[in-house]
């Protein structure tokens, strides 16, 4: 091209680059016209997606703002349901508090007047009260050689002494060469030979309330040897070993009874409120005997006590042990 020039006039020259210049300037322009336009063609499709991309996510917005709005109204909706339920739960707790308020002070009152009846009735029975149990008659009471059936056995007892009520015992005297003189004795009570051991129990089971209601109360069985006291109060003894059977609960005594009874009272006052202490002593030949004391060995060992009198008159036995 250039070799083309050679030869020629200046002004040829310059036309000639002129025009190529001009050519040149001319493809510059068409090429920046073509990626002009190419540009804003892309720019229209950049903001029309980015236009489609803000409409979406304003919906999106509107969906989930919808959504946590609802949640949150819902949410505040079952706050004021909750508050609502729990000041009605106050409202009846305050109640049901007040109710049982009352109801405590009226089982109070009730249990002072059941209490106050319960001990009148037992001082109108008599503070002091004597019983009268007649016991079967055994084989100890004939040779073991002879056996005695139920209906001969009631016919000899009564030869003898039977209840004829509940407060009357017959006693049939008679000896030779003399008249026969029936002597009767009256009680609060009298156990005729055929009544068990619970109906016994039956008559000292009220005293155990009075007991607990701060009244002293002593059951105190009294007789001949042989008359039936320790099967009063503590039930059969088997005869090699002095051991009481208690195999078959109808026929526990009173000391058990009572215990199981104590213990079933203390089971409805509230927790804590009593503390039980017992002690156990025999009175032999106007001694008395600790049979609760140890002995070194730590065995039981009846230990020899001494009675004193106390300031207030009142009889005790010091060092006496309590279990």
């Amino acid at each position: 091209q250039y070799q083309g020039l050679a030869g020629r006039s200046t002004s040829e020259v310059l036309q000639l680059y002129s025009a190529h210049g001009q050519q040149q300037k001319l493809q510059r322009s068409s090429v920046v016209t073509q990626l002009h336009g190419a540009i804003k063609k892309r720019l229209k499709q950049d903001l029309k997606s980015l236009h489609s991309f803000a409409l979406e996510l304003s919906k999106d917005f509107q969906r989930q703002s919808k959504t946590y709005i609802y949640r949150v109204l819902t949410a505040v909706q079952g706050i004021q349901l909750q508050n609502e339920a729990m000041q009605m739960f106050q409202i009846k707790a305050f109640d049901l508090e007040q109710s049982l308020q009352e109801v405590t002070e009226r089982y109070e009152k009730e249990k002072q007047k059941r209490r106050a009846l319960h001990n009148s009735l037992v001082e109108l029975r008599g503070n002091i009260r004597v019983h009268c149990r007649i016991r079967p008659l055994l084989p100890l009471d004939t040779a073991a050689e002879h056996s005695i059936s139920e209906d001969r056995q009631r016919d000899f007892s009564e030869k003898v002494a039977y209840a004829a009520d509940d407060e009357t015992v017959l006693v049939k005297c008679s000896r030779p060469g003399h008249a026969s003189i029936h002597k009767t004795f009256q009680f609060e009570r009298v156990y005729s030979a055929l009544e068990t051991q619970d109906i016994v129990f039956a008559d000292v089971a009220p005293l155990l309330t009075s007991l607990l209601d701060g009244y002293n109360v002593c059951i105190m069985a009294y007789g001949q040897t042989g008359s039936g006291k320790l099967y009063t109060m503590l039930g059969p003894q088997l005869e090699e070993n002095f051991v009481f059977s208690i195999e078959d609960e109808s026929e526990l005594g009173i000391i058990p009874r009572a215990t199981q009874e104590v213990f079933r009272l203390l089971s409805e006052k509230p927790p804590g409120s009593y503390w039980v202490e017992v002690s156990v002593v025999e009175v032999y030949n106007n001694e008395i005997f600790d049979l609760l004391a140890k002995d070194g060995y730590g065995k039981v060992f009846g230990v020899k006590r001494d009675v004193v009198t106390t300031r207030e008159g009142k009889s005790d036995v010091p060092l006496l042990t309590h279990e």
